[in-house]
């Protein structure tokens, strides 16, 4: 898909659902490029922000907003009319961003909440993590280094049939088939300051507490704040 906005940088993507407390400035502080995905731009405004670009089929968007006759220009409102993607799936693929950090994207319903998994396994190439309630969502590469306090919480999600061997866990993964409708590894602990992991292949998900955030940013290599 062809790109038509550049972040220049992270991009904080933000859709309609609920935030939690001090979640988007959280966000904004790491990757300061605004994108609303949709109805996302009204929440936007809601809270004292103008997105710097507004992505998606705007049928959930006020009238007024979605004709450029409000607080957001018209330049900066981009209508992507096909409907095999969601919103915030046309936030991905078009814009140009180091990473993304999305929230409001998987909240409240839970088949929004299921296609915004799919779309971290879908683009995982972005580098895309999901802030929703208490937690931080993104899919592993193949080899994943995570430095977090011992005792932390940290699960382990698959959207495809996958092993596993990990280092510096509660409950070790090496030999378990994970999948869909089988084995998962949620609410496991961190029992090093190190946790080593490696997957067979794609489709992995973790979920860290939120506080994790720094500790995901840096082992996924992204330099947050530009």
């Amino acid at each position: 898909m062809k790109k038509i906005v550049d972040a220049g940088g992270g991009a904080t993507i933000l859709g309609a659902g609920a935030l939690g407390p001090g979640q988007l400035a959280l966000a904004l502080a790491r990757a300061p490029f605004l994108v609303a995905a949709d109805g996302g731009a009204d929440h936007a405004l809601a809270l004292g922000h103008r997105p710097r670009a507004v992505i998606g089929d705007m049928d959930s968007i006020d009238a007024t907003t979605r004709a450029g006759g409000g607080a957001i220009p018209a330049d900066r409102i981009y209508r992507v009319c096909e409907q095999d993607s969601t919103d915030f799936e046309k936030c991905l693929y078009s814009v140009s961003a180091s990473f993304f950090l999305a929230l409001g994207v998987a909240g409240g319903r839970m088949d929004h909440g299921l296609a915004a998994l799919n779309a971290l396994v879908r683009y995982r190439q972005e580098r895309v993590l999901v802030l929703s309630g208490e937690d931080v969502i993104f899919h592993a590469p193949r080899e994943l280094r995570l430095h977090l306090p011992v005792g932390s919480r940290l699960s382990l999600f698959p959207l495809a049939r996958l092993e596993g061997s990990s280092r510096g866990l509660v409950w070790p993964i090496d030999g378990i088939v994970m999948a869909p409708g089988g084995r998962i590894g949620t609410s496991n602990r961190v029992s090093a300051p190190e946790v080593r992991l490696r997957f067979s292949g794609d489709g992995m998900l973790v979920i860290l507490p939120q506080a994790g955030l720094d500790a995901a940013l840096a082992a996924l290599g992204v330099a947050a704040g530009v």
